[in-house]
């Protein structure tokens, strides 16, 4: 099996040229406008960009080694992708991104946040460097930590627990051991002995 790349430099030397050419232009342009905070290096297999640990110490929440993820650009099997992670967060700048790209390119091919292109003719650059600098990291944290917190994760990925709702659940708990003790047995009182009436002297 090939050595997995671990620089950028390693990663578009084991292109084919036409797919080296096209990541480059790419990545030329999201350095060119990318804002302080990130950081550049290989993520998840792929080019990335990111908040790295020494600006934003939680990390990625599905997994807090990882740095967070902002960007990201690979070479798959039958096409190339730039990963905008930067707008997952943000549904008005989704619907701009893609307005954008419509309105320059006429063609996008896009899940939530994964833009699909075989050439780099497909690629408006300008409509991604400006998707890329509107996105300062502080920004981008800000948005990030409140999607976590609407959805009510946390930054190990497993759903929070609000202090109201834990008490409901332990007061569940209480409520359903005492249904299950037995119920006191009722002890008969016996009735009072008869005094015997006195005689008299």
């Amino acid at each position: 099996m090939p050595t997995k790349p671990t620089t950028v430099k390693a990663y578009l030397d084991a292109l084919p040229e036409d797919r080296r050419k096209a990541l480059s232009a790419v990545r030329a342009t999201i350095r060119k406008n990318l804002p302080k905070g990130y950081a550049e290096g290989i993520q998840y297999g792929m080019i990335g960009y990111f908040v790295p640990h020494s600006i934003y110490p939680p990390g990625y929440h599905c997994d807090p080694k990882q740095p967070l993820p902002f960007a990201s650009l690979a070479s798959q099997k039958n096409h190339m992708g730039l990963y905008m992670f930067c707008l997952y967060n943000d549904k008005g700048a989704q619907d701009k991104f893609a307005r954008d790209w419509k309105a320059a390119a006429g063609k996008l091919d896009m899940g939530k946040s994964c833009v699909r292109f075989k050439k780099l003719e497909d690629v408006p650059l300008d409509v991604v460097g400006r998707a890329i600098k509107a996105m300062p990291a502080k920004k981008f944290v800000a948005q990030y930590e409140a999607n976590l917190e609407a959805s009510g994760m946390t930054h190990l990925g497993k759903k929070a627990t609000t202090t109201a709702g834990a008490r409901k659940k332990t007061a569940k708990k209480t409520a359903k051991k005492v249904s299950k003790k037995p119920a006191a047995k009722k002890v008969a009182k016996k009735p009072a002995a008869k005094k015997a009436p006195r005689r008299a002297r």
